[in-house]
């Protein structure tokens, strides 16, 4: 099986999470996309995260329409902080028969020098990258098994989901219509 992973926080998930798995799936012919709920990001406090729980809830419900989709507590069960490469090792060990393909952002493509084992995720793993604005990619800068999907710059965040949440502004176009109420109240 080819399965994609899709790390994230998802606090909270939202359209432009769901269009990335989509197009994830399509551009590296894969099976399934695994929506990774990150109890503790490495790089983020736990302070700003709704709980794991209400998080990974959020997200089955957003991706219920999606067979292809899976929201998964999988990290919820290894050590924290959550570093992609002991996520990746683990789910090799529990999954031999299954290839899978790491899915990030161009932010964190930038910054992938300072993750936990950035050279044995390269020798071992497959990474799509998504484009995300201000971090340009270079196709000529990528090496086998590297690849950049071709999507549309998104300018949907969960922080600034968050921050309008808190000004009363609109987040209707955002977020799936049937988890919308749910996340205006639980972020208030």
């Amino acid at each position: 099986m080819e399965i994609g992973i899709f790390g994230g926080s998802f606090n909270p998930i939202h359209n432009g999470h769901i269009i990335l798995a989509e197009t994830f799936l399509e551009q590296c012919s894969l099976d399934e996309v695994w929506l990774m709920v990150t109890p503790q990001n490495p790089f983020k406090t736990k302070a700003e995260l709704l709980d794991d729980d209400k998080r990974l809830e959020l997200g089955k419900q957003a991706v219920a329409n999606y067979p292809k989709l899976k929201v998964s507590d999988y990290e919820f069960h290894l050590p924290k902080p959550s570093y992609t490469w002991n996520t990746l090792q683990s789910l090799k060990k529990d999954y031999p028969q299954t290839n899978f393909t790491l899915l990030i952002g161009g932010d964190n493509w930038a910054a992938f020098n300072r993750w936990s084992h950035a050279a044995d995720i390269l020798a071992n793993y497959p990474i799509a990258i998504f484009p995300r604005r201000g971090y340009p990619l270079d196709k000529q800068l990528l090496k086998a098994g590297q690849q950049i999907l071709q999507t549309p710059l998104l300018d949907i965040s969960s922080s600034d989901i968050r921050r309008r949440i808190k000004q009363g502004e609109s987040i209707d176009k955002m977020i799936p219509a049937c988890i919308l109420q749910q996340v205006r109240n639980l972020y208030l």
